[in-house]
């Protein structure tokens, strides 16, 4: 007869517990002399190795409770977890021989076993080699255990990964998506990639733009006016995000400890307050203040029940920056790039870089990305004519069709014309749901890469984004298709959060292509 695990999903109910709650409970249970065992996981996938772990912790002591990670804390990659964490705790829940469930609400195990003070903290051999956890937390978590005497233990049991049964045996990744993702397993080297990473901790990165300040104005339509024959919205409540060149030194911060700024505020309510709040203190900061004109506003209106944005208003000053303005640039401008290894660009055509800035920028840099954009300001006035030669550019469909002038002709013989035209070495061209394609002008030859984004908030800023990774992998050498895949699953994570509420982390980029990588 085969062994049965037990699962009742009759008691299960009775099981699920708030932190707080169960903390309360075993304090009477410790009284009673009963061993408390912790085990901490996502169980994204329930598997029999799930199972033997747990069966194995149980026998360690009294009371076995399971923490299980609350959905905004899993970090598996673009679309995870798979299941919810109602669903999630109520699977653990069902196993018979498991105590207490909780969802925890922190990106560790620490407040669990803060608060629940358990004897033993039980974790599969897998995290046995400390030097292999990304998140560096294990160690922190042992910490906090034996501040209450607690100890460690590691299971033998069998392993599986929830993550390789999910990318391979479900239909998570669509067939085209698995068949890439296949064609990379085979070429990367994990470790390999990470130490490239790692290295960009090292990497002198000099951002050049424009600050955004984008508000967005969420509202309730009420319905049509008494009057006009106008909508009519109920304000509700404002939320403000720093866009532009901001979101990309933050990005980058992240990832390296010598980050510059350049950047242009207005004299007119600047927000430096707030921005300088904003940013890490670990970015130097150089602003150019523009005469007579306030820091650029993006305010949009947004439809707070389905979230689709209505209208947007927008408050700056079009002109370029005076002659004195453009001297004092320039002159800041040559002096930081000759002291950087990687210069970035996010241009929006706000009358910040002129033609002279633009050509010190591409005569000196010693790698160079660029994000020249169109926008509703600037249509007919693009940006990316100023720039000739130089590394990386990332751009949508419809930018270089608007740049070359022509809305009928492949885009592919447009990606390759122009890349001749400009000298540029790498051209990136984001498509949307439809992911992006990249056109290296040395080899002659096109990658491609999947959109990887299942719950899509906010597609605002995934350009600049996916711009943040893909410069510093390009300029590291790290093989096109994985810096386009990294890249890709950034601006995943970019268009899950509306504007740029969260930057994109280091260890959360590893740990995604780590993942999505079994």
């Amino acid at each position: 007869m085969p062994q049965s695990y037990g699962l009742n999903i009759l008691k299960m109910s009775n099981k699920i517990y708030t932190l707080s709650k169960l903390s309360e409970i075993l304090k009477t249970e410790r009284k009673n002399l009963k061993k408390i065992i912790l085990c901490h996981g996502v169980f994204d996938l329930l598997h029999v190795g799930h199972i033997k772990h747990l069966e194995k912790a149980k026998k360690l002591g009294d009371k076995l409770v399971v923490t299980i990670t609350a959905d905004k804390f899993v970090n598996k990659g673009p679309g995870r977890p798979v299941f919810n964490q109602s669903l999630r705790s109520e699977a653990i829940a069902a196993i018979e021989f498991v105590d207490y469930v909780v969802i925890n609400d922190s990106q560790t195990a620490i407040n669990p076993i803060k608060f629940l003070k358990p004897n033993i903290y039980c974790k599969g051999k897998d995290y046995k080699n400390l030097k292999d956890d990304l998140t560096g937390e294990i160690k922190n978590e042992i910490k906090e255990l034996k501040k209450n005497n607690g100890k460690i233990f590691f299971t033998e049991e069998l392993t599986f990964s929830s993550s390789r049964l999910i990318n391979r045996s479900t239909d998570f990744y669509s067939s085209t998506q698995k068949k890439y993702l296949d064609k990379i397993r085979r070429k990367v080297d994990f470790k390999k990639v990470k130490k490239s990473i790692d290295s960009f901790k090292k990497l002198k990165i000099l951002t050049i733009g424009e600050t955004i300040i984008d508000k967005y104005n969420f509202c309730e339509a009420i319905g049509k006016s008494g009057k006009e024959p106008i909508l009519v919205l109920k304000e509700s409540n404002e939320e403000q995000y720093f866009g532009g060149v901001l979101s990309i030194a933050r990005n980058l911060s992240n990832f390296s400890d010598n980050v510059t700024l350049l950047s242009m505020l207005g004299e007119k309510k600047s927000y430096l307050k707030e921005i300088n709040k904003f940013l890490p203190k670990i970015i130097k900061k150089n602003f150019i203040f523009k005469k007579n004109s306030p820091t650029i506003v993006k305010k949009r209106y947004v439809d707070k029940v389905s979230g689709s944005k209505l209208f947007g208003i927008y408050s700056f000053n079009d002109e370029m920056i005076s002659k004195k303005n453009e001297q004092e640039f320039n002159k800041k401008l040559l002096n930081l790039i000759k002291k950087s290894d990687l210069v970035i660009v996010s241009d929006y055509g706000h009358g910040f870089i002129s033609k002279k800035s633009a050509e010190i920028i591409c005569k000196n840099s010693k790698f160079l990305a660029i994000n020249a954009q169109v926008n509703a300001a600037n249509i007919g006035y693009h940006t990316l004519r100023n720039y000739k030669n130089f590394d990386t550019l990332i751009i949508n469909e419809k930018e270089i069709r608007h740049e070359m002038r022509d809305k009928n002709t492949k885009l592919i013989s447009l990606m390759k014309k122009i890349s001749k035209e400009k000298k540029i070495q790498n051209l990136i061209v984001t498509l949307g749901g439809s992911g992006s394609m990249l056109y290296n002008y040395k080899k002659d030859k096109i990658f491609y890469a999947d959109a990887y984004a299942k719950n899509i908030v906010d597609k605002i800023g995934a350009g600049d984004t996916m711009l943040s990774l893909i410069a510093p992998c390009l300029n590291s050498k790290i093989d096109i298709e994985v810096s386009l895949l990294i890249s890709s699953l950034a601006a995943a994570q970019s268009v899950e959060n509306i504007g740029n509420k969260n930057s994109i982390k280091k260890v959360n980029i590893l740990k995604n292509l780590e993942n999505i990588l079994k």
